[in-house]
């Protein structure tokens, strides 16, 4: 058996982001040959992949976005997400998402790729050559135009925050607010997109909050009201105070750039 280098098994882990032990262990048992260990990786990955697609999460991934779509492609570990190959693939769904326009996750898992195969197979593809559980997260397309943010999480990362605003206005302004959805993180766009069950619940845990706390039967309303309009400012964008300017809110921020957000999409891998 020919002797099997550090230098083949990180070059192998490279080529196929398996674990270094795999690595070493087909290395060995194909004699060394770079190819035949390649293929032995893929054929164990896919069956581990799959035997390991129930109980393994994917807490990591990345985001990508082309034109007016954002996605996000979800892994087990930082390690995968930087990958060259998992990058690659993240392009081309949010490519495919762009091109076709669908807004569903399932619709672009039945999207061909520029690769030539469907997304489904690509994903089925790469879960199996690294033998871990990958999966495509959410989905976004937009109305055009679009101002779009993405950050990263760590220096060595891909980004792993992505945000997509729909505007009508200034673009400046619009990407000023993708900024402020990335660190605010705010789950609705207006007051008005707040289900009403959820505004009930706030409103009875504020209620039952402030009778614990012995405040008086005759300032409970205006107590009430308060904190529910504490949670708007919270979890509403235009309600938000401003990241720039904290005197103001986004809409005022809005209001003096003559900008209008329509939609908003913001998506990070494990949240």
């Amino acid at each position: 058996m020919s002797s099997i280098s550090a230098a083949d098994v990180k070059r192998l882990r490279e080529a196929t982001s398996a674990g270094m032990m795999e690595c070493k262990k087909a290395l060995e048992e194909t004699g060394g040959d770079f190819d035949k260990a390649v293929e032995a990786l893929r054929i164990s990955g896919a069956a581990k992949a799959a035997k390991r697609g129930a109980e393994r999460t994917t807490s990591n991934g990345i985001v990508s976005s082309h034109g007016n779509a954002l996605i996000e492609l979800l892994c087990e570990t930082d390690f995968v997400a930087k990958s060259e190959d998992f990058l690659t693939l993240a392009n081309q769904l949010s490519a495919a998402a762009d091109a076709n326009q669908v807004a569903d996750s399932q619709a672009l898992l039945a999207c061909e790729l520029s690769s030539g195969e469907t997304a489904e197979s690509a994903i089925s593809h790469i879960a199996g050559v690294i033998g871990e559980k990958v999966e495509l997260g959410r989905v976004s397309v937009l109305e055009a135009p679009v101002a779009l943010y993405l950050h990263k999480r760590a220096s060595d990362l891909p980004p792993q925050v992505g945000v997509l605003v729909a505007y009508q206005g200034d673009e400046a302004a619009a990407r000023g607010i993708a900024m402020q959805i990335a660190a605010m993180r705010p789950l609705f766009l207006s007051r008005a997109d707040v289900p009403e069950e959820t505004v009930e619940n706030e409103r009875r845990i504020a209620a039952e909050t402030a009778k614990e706390e012995g405040k008086p039967e005759a300032a409970m309303p205006k107590i009430v009201e308060g904190r529910v309009n504490g949670y708007y400012k919270d979890v509403v964008l235009l309600e938000q105070p401003s990241v720039t300017d904290n005197k103001k809110s986004v809409s005022q921020v809005l209001a003096d750039a003559g900008t209008t957000i329509t939609g908003f999409a913001r998506f990070e891998p494990g949240q």
